[in-house]
């Protein structure tokens, strides 16, 4: 359980505002890192005292080196941890029966690199903090930079200066974190912090992303993610950076693919940790980077524009070239470049002196290269135009004085994106102001700053300068869905309501299953889910060829006949499911073949007699679940089902409840969802109960919690239009040692 908010942020505050310093396991080797970190301290004229304590004491860094913390003259507050293994462990609990606040564990050795020794090291490490009380960043760390302080134990001699700037920036991986604090700088983007997690025995992500929501120099969280120790923690910090208006950008790495594979339900195998991971933390603000240069130009953004309200972009090119490049990437990212409204387009046909016929991007050719006023009047146009949330212009930044005079304009560029879109005497096209609207500088191609350069830059604080088109378009594509995220509804909050009778006794009959799971029947399955306001066919189980028969005839012809088995989790692998039964004998001879197929595909395996049920035809075979990520939690499926299922892979995830809005989501961002519409002149089919299904399976999935391991319904066939739809199949997965 995650310890309140404002004690953690205090001491994330403790950790990187000491009044002194003490380095445990210093020593005046050449290169060692105990010399690095004390150089680093006093290259940044650290203001509180600076000790290295050793138990051989003596004379380090021309300096009294005492032989303990109880030893300094002061109570150390910050202590860095050189040392290794259980010498580390004894150095946490030492800090904290010293009285310091803090502690920084640059020693590895902690379970990282697998191996039982490292694991019960990482183990007894994490016991001696908890312990302690310390605030403490590490294990297998490189130290940290915060600017508004005064304090770095990083120890790299490229940083030179502290300036206080909009990032914060934090990862649990040392190497990265430094490469993404290089690039941003590169940029002319300036990291008021730049933390180094490590493992996390300590503080974790969750603290550092409230410490810099509520930081006011950052306005961007940038982050590396390896592993996230508590799901919740991390949502719930998202959703406080959220409420603060601070997007948080992560490169997010990890997840077991051999989890995946194990998994009994179609959902689970499906499901990975990133696809998990978007789906719980986009709808809660966080963006997630697919690479270092990807969270480059998104921290770009975010420092100096807000989010657009949508993904319709307008641009204005002086190449014909660029724009088909817009052109193809926008269709890759989903941004559209809508038609413009006919009162732009005659705007700026005037403008410019051509016909009326202007597309979208606008190539403005030589008039509104060789006049400012004709540049700046198209600007204004095109932000007035009501079809456009944002404006991409293109630009390139001078190396040096003199190389691009017309760079200049785009000081009375940002002026008007400063004003939200107007022009700078205040009026627009059509005389009404337009508010909100970003505008972002787009180049041909990624190129290099120089000094001059990001001097230049810092000309234009509201326009955000993107490199290269694909990547400027895939930027303002995720800037859009972070604006739709913070536009949604709150998330519904779960259902906590008991179980009821009947769901309890659907639930006793779960036998055990492999992997520490128990399994509901097929039978039990789809009565929890008609419990739940998921409609199955009628149906009954038989455990003979006379039996089977009978079923039949009651439920009426034509049936489906599918295995019944505690050792089969998907029947169809094993020959276990025959459609179209149309007679009595017809369902004796399904009976003996569905016995035969199962004795030899499984030789062995049990046998449980068959189920009957009411064949639907027609409709359109679709698959919704939920599943429990090992990292993650519970996440919700919604996509294309039936047999081809993983082959197809037409699936969207999404959270654990789901609101009608984020189920209607989930099935538009399928090539299924296009089906239900009716696709090319077909009847359109019941979408909406589909989303409705959705919805009562992601309540269950919660109502159900720590307990479930996945629900998995497939096929779910929709019918058309105003008929619902029907639980064809379902499995159902509990975890052991929930009650």
């Amino acid at each position: 359980m995650a310890e309140p908010d404002d004690k953690n942020v205090e001491r994330v505050r403790a950790l990187l505002s000491p009044v002194n310093v003490a380095i445990v396991g210093a020593s005046d080797k050449p290169g060692s890192w105990s010399r690095r970190v004390f150089q680093t301290l006093t290259r940044h004229n650290f203001k509180g005292g600076i000790y290295p304590v050793n138990p051989r004491g003596g004379i380090v860094w021309e300096r009294e080196c005492h032989a303990s913390l109880e030893a300094l003259p002061e109570k150390p507050d910050h202590v860095v941890v050189l040392v290794p293994g259980a010498a580390a462990v004894e150095a946490i609990r030492d800090a904290g029966r010293a009285g310091a606040r803090s502690a920084t564990v640059f020693s590895s050795g902690f379970g990282e690199g697998g191996g039982e020794a490292g694991r019960e090291l990482g183990a007894a490490l994490a016991l001696a903090v908890r312990e302690s009380g310390l605030a403490v960043s590490g294990p297998n760390c490189m130290g940290n930079l915060a600017a508004p302080f005064g304090f770095v134990t990083l120890p790299d001699d490229r940083i030179t200066e502290l300036p206080v700037g909009p990032v914060g920036l934090f990862g649990q991986s040392g190497g990265i974190v430094m490469a993404i604090f290089r690039a941003l700088r590169s940029r002319g983007i300036i990291c008021s912090h730049a933390l180094t997690t490590g493992n996390e025995a300590g503080l974790a992500a969750p603290d550092y992303i409230r410490f810099m929501a509520a930081d006011p120099h950052v306005k961007v969280i940038c982050c590396f993610i390896e592993a996230i120790r508590d799901a919740d923690d991390f949502l719930g910090a998202l959703d406080t950076a959220r409420r603060a208006g601070k997007p948080v950008i992560a490169i997010k790495i990890g997840g077991s693919r051999a989890s995946r594979a194990a998994a009994l339900a179609h959902t689970g195998s499906l499901a990975g940790s990133l696809a998990s991971f978007d789906a719980l933390c986009g709808p809660r603000g966080l963006i997630r980077a697919g690479a270092i240069d990807e969270l480059v130009e998104l921290a770009e953004y975010f420092v100096h524009a807000r989010a657009p309200r949508g993904a319709r972009a307008g641009a204005i090119t002086f190449s014909g070239g660029l724009k088909g490049l817009l052109l193809e990437g926008a269709e890759r990212h989903g941004v559209e470049f809508p038609a413009l409204a006919k009162e732009t387009t005659a705007a700026l046909a005037g403008q410019l002196g051509v016909g009326t016929s202007l597309g979208n991007p606008v190539d403005a050719g030589f008039a509104a290269l060789s006049s400012s006023d004709v540049y700046f009047n198209c600007v204004r146009i095109l932000l007035d135009d009501p079809n456009i949330d944002v404006l991409l212009v293109q630009e390139e930044l001078p190396l040096r004085e003199g190389q691009n005079l017309k760079a200049g304009n785009l000081r009375t560029v940002d002026a008007m994106a400063a004003e939200g879109g107007k022009s700078v005497s205040g009026k627009s096209v059509s005389g009404k102001p337009v508010s909100g609207k970003p505008v972002a500088v787009v180049s041909m191609a990624s190129y290099m700053y120089s000094d001059f350069t990001r001097e230049f830059r810092q000309g234009f604080p509201h326009l955000p300068v993107l490199h290269e088109a694909d990547k400027a378009l895939k930027c303002i594509a995720q800037a859009a869905r972070y604006g739709a995220a913070l536009a949604a509804e709150a998330p519904p909050a779960a259902d906590v309501s008991p179980l009821s009778a009947d769901e309890t006794a659907c639930l006793a009959e779960a036998v055990k299953g492999p992997g520490g799971l128990s399994l509901l029947g097929e039978a039990a399955s789809k009565r929890l889910l008609t419990l739940n306001g998921i409609a199955a066919p009628r149906e009954a189980a038989a455990d003979s060829a006379e039996g089977a028969a009978l079923a039949a005839r009651a439920i009426g012809f034509p049936v489906v006949m599918k295995l019944v088995s505690d050792d089969v989790a998907h029947k169809s692998d094993v020959g276990g499911v025959i459609l179209g039964i149309v007679d009595e004998a017809g369902a004796r001879a399904a009976f003996a073949a569905i016995r035969a197929g199962l004795a030899r595909a499984r030789p062995g395996a049990h046998f449980g007699g068959v189920l009957v049920a009411r064949q639907v035809i027609g409709g359109l075979e679709l698959v919704i679940g939920a599943h429990r990520d090992p990292e993650m939690g519970l996440v919700t499926m919604f996509g294309a089902g039936g047999v081809l299922l993983e082959l197809i892979a037409d699936v969207r995830f999404g959270p654990v409840p789901l609101s009608a809005a984020q189920a209607r989501a989930m099935i538009a961002g399928t090539k299924a969802g296009a089906l239900l519409k009716g696709y090319r002149g077909a009847a359109a089919l019941d979408a909406e109960a589909a989303a409705q299904a959705l919805v009562s399976l992601s309540r269950l999935a919660a109502r159900l919690g720590g307990r479930l391991e996945s629900i998995d319904v497939n096929p779910l066939t929709a019918l058309p239009a105003g008929q619902g739809v029907v639980a064809l199949d379902a499995l159902v997965a509990l975890r052991d040692g929930f009650e």
